[in-house]
């Protein structure tokens, strides 16, 4: 039924938001006596409330709690899997090189942390992703995905920039890690 009703009357509650709003534009109350400013307040209130009807509606459905339980418990459950009787690839042994790589400290702050290769790069369009809630809180467990088909499809015409590309990729993800949004990792240089 929402799905039926929801948006001719969210059409509805957005054209009368815009012939209101014009209206209190186009005639401003004149404040001569208490009808025009329980007016004016009422107007105040349903711009107020419009907008943040409007911005939740923009923000989209996140993914629900049971489903992000699910995909967490799967990947910690994949990460203390032994690892394979295959010997490392060889974009494995750059991801392992980019972390041994990093500086001791950093070393220690994603010790625990599951970093993961996977193929998913292209649904993402990304060549990484960190998955938690930072260093300073502890409400989700943590995890850094890095996307081996996207950064092979970019950079694996030539060897050393696959490599400078892993480890750059890396370092960004444990950005994330520490608190930095993406503006931030930016003005890192990451």
């Amino acid at each position: 039924m929402k799905e039926t009703l929801g948006p001719p009357l969210r059409a509805a509650a957005l054209l009368a938001f815009i012939v209101g709003l014009a209206m209190l534009l186009l005639n401003p109350p004149s404040f001569a006596g208490v009808g025009d400013l329980l007016a004016l307040l009422a107007g105040i209130v349903a711009v107020v409330l419009i907008t943040a009807w409007v911005t939740v509606m923009l923000l989209g459905d996140e993914m629900p709690e049971r489903e992000f339980r699910r995909l967490s418990d799967r990947s910690e459950a994949l990460a203390r899997m032994p690892p394979p009787e295959q010997p490392l690839s060889e974009f494995d042994e750059l991801v392992v090189e980019a972390i041994d790589g990093l500086p001791e400290d950093l070393r220690e702050v994603v010790e625990g942390i599951p970093i993961l290769v996977s193929h998913l790069g292209h649904l993402y369009h990304a060549y990484g992703h960190y998955i938690g809630d930072t260093v300073a809180r502890d409400d989700y467990r943590d995890h850094i995905v890095i996307y081996r088909d996207t950064l092979e499809r970019d950079f694996g015409h030539n060897p050393e920039l696959l490599r400078a590309q892993v480890e750059r990729t890396v370092r960004h993800e444990i950005a994330h890690h520490l608190g930095w949004d993406e503006r931030g990792v930016g003005d890192l240089g990451l």
